[in-house]
């Protein structure tokens, strides 16, 4: 039996019929680019997340360079982020002409370490841009008082995140930050402007490209919406240089019939995280990952050490099992920023460490137990 790293087949069994009279319901209508169904979809995420505004655009990245851009920044700008992610991050600061200074990451969390980032703070550094990689929230908490310390914008990268919740318990704080307060809180709703993917493998996937801003504040919301339409307020009435970056109408309409079983999903995406956790934990050379409140283990991922990573991925695969490294190569060793690479020995470390096990909401203990099994197993031959 070869088991697959994701399984979207029992989600779509589920909605089959509510999924095929979504898309009846586009096609008849006529209306496949910013048809009612990408209003309706903004207003119910919108309320979903608890934000004023949520701006649905072509891709994750395009929501990326659009929050970058609606708070002017660019050339000559600096903005803090985290090697240990997909391109994209990077790609979005570069994309508008600022420079991504990369801060290491905590091995517990996988998500840049708060304590690092004041010491590369420069007079060009104009925000932070943190990524809650594997569905784990950042130190919201402590990145916040530093962004208000030093007055800087903050954009959070939610690829991985959709309904996340921060949790007030932060590894690597001294409890001196603004956590408690934020307790609760959507990833995506805590900075200036948030940023999510919805990319067919996600936690809330389209069946396509799809992406969405969030934002409170009204300025930076109008911003987004000029940019993603070419940069105009008014057809044909175009003030700034802008992108095609829509939500096609027939991916909205499929989010809509999704979006009301996230909080459903990405509960049962926790408790698989947990029986992996307990079905691991005796494994010699295997770290498993901390199974906080809030965290929606888009990914579960555990690290690998003593043994060579990729040869255990090779020998999993002969067995059938499934697996995938997010990611082999930090953003700041891949060759477009090689010539600026800076040290960042724990992003490094865990690049050969780190492997991503099957996950989604369906996965049953049977399966999970067969897949421990053959960890097991492939770790003391």
């Amino acid at each position: 039996m070869k088991i697959p790293v994701l399984d979207l087949k029992p989600q779509y069994e589920l909605l089959k019929a509510d999924i095929h009279a979504a898309i009846d319901r586009v096609l008849e209508s006529g209306q496949f680019i910013m048809g009612p169904d990408v209003k309706l979809f903004e207003q119910e995420v919108a309320d979903y997340l608890g934000v004023k505004h949520a701006i649905a655009v072509n891709s994750g990245t395009d929501a990326l360079v659009i929050s970058l851009r609606s708070l002017g920044i660019g050339e000559g700008d600096e903005v803090i982020t985290t090697p240990f992610s997909f391109f994209a991050t990077a790609e979005s600061i570069s994309s508008v002409g600022a420079t991504p200074v990369f801060v290491d990451i905590d091995d517990r969390t996988f998500n840049i370490n708060p304590n690092l980032i004041e010491s590369h703070i420069t007079d060009k550094t104009k925000a932070i841009l943190p990524v809650h990689l594997y569905g784990r929230p950042a130190e919201m908490g402590k990145i916040m008082t530093i962004a208000r310390k030093h007055n800087l914008k903050v954009v959070e990268d939610c690829a991985q995140s959709f309904g996340a919740r921060y949790s007030a318990a932060c590894p690597t704080c001294d409890g001196q930050c603004d956590g408690a307060s934020l307790q609760g809180k959507q990833t995506g709703t805590i900075g200036d402007m948030g940023a999510y993917s919805f990319f067919p493998s996600k936690n809330l996937g389209a069946y396509g490209d799809g992406g969405l801003v969030a934002t409170n504040d009204d300025a930076l919301a109008e911003q987004a919406r000029m940019l993603r339409v070419h940069g105009a307020k008014k057809k044909y009435h175009n003030e700034v240089i802008g992108y095609n970056s829509r939500l096609d109408t027939i991916q909205a309409a499929i989010l809509r019939v999704k979006l009301p079983y996230i909080d459903q999903w990405n509960q049962q995406r926790y408790n698989v995280a947990k029986n992996y956790n307990e079905l691991l934990q005796d494994i010699p050379g295997v770290i498993t990952p901390e199974a906080i409140p809030g965290h929606v283990f888009h990914q579960y991922t555990i690290r690998i050490q003593g043994r060579s990573r990729d040869a255990i991925q090779a020998s999993l695969a002969a067995q059938g099992v499934n697996t995938m490294v997010y990611y082999p190569v930090p953003q700041n060793e891949l060759p477009v920023y090689v010539h600026d690479v800076v040290a960042t020995l724990v992003s490094s470390a865990l690049s050969q460490e780190v492997l991503s096990l099957p996950i989604w909401p369906e996965l049953n203990l049977e399966i999970q137990q067969d897949i421990a099994n053959t960890v097991s197993t492939v770790l003391n031959s």
